[in-house]
């Protein structure tokens, strides 16, 4: 598993997940390394949208994340359709599939993600993130259902 973080004004690099991701490792690891830099960087409107995934709603991470002063975007149950950052993994899946034959080792496609990650056009995510109006309009639409997103 890996974790990424984009805006359009930046990517975070990506972090591979070894094992299960914790709230503790979401919050040493990533958090403290990459996401709050990065929102630092954006600047004091950035917003953080995680989804509802335990390690991110954990008490030590709600802590951490009030305690840095972190804007955070409320997010509703059962709500993929909403985040962008799905598109980008598969916009992810569709590059490293282009590269024939399958990765020999996982230290290859680690290199390879990284590489198609680093490689996503920056107007994609830009577009991405722009269509959020519309997406949250859909979903408030379909009462919170399935949306073309």
């Amino acid at each position: 598993m890996v974790w990424g973080g984009i805006s359009t004004r930046l990517r975070t690099p990506l972090y591979h997940v070894v094992g299960n991701l914790t709230g503790v490792r979401y919050q040493n690891a990533i958090l403290q390394l990459l996401v709050v830099p990065a929102l630092q960087a954006i600047g004091p409107r950035a917003i953080l949208q995680d989804d509802n995934a335990p390690p991110h709603r954990s008490a030590a991470v709600n802590t951490f994340i009030q305690q840095a002063r972190v804007n955070r975007m409320l997010w509703p149950a059962n709500s993929p359709d909403l985040n962008p950052i799905e598109h980008m993994w598969d916009e992810l899946c569709r590059g490293v599939q282009q590269h024939p034959p399958p990765p020999a080792n996982l230290g290859q496609l680690l290199q390879w993600l990284q590489q198609e990650w680093n490689g996503v056009p920056r107007a994609f995510i830009c577009n991405l993130i722009h269509s959020m109006l519309q997406r949250c309009v859909q979903y408030l639409a379909h009462n919170g259902g399935h949306t073309r997103f």
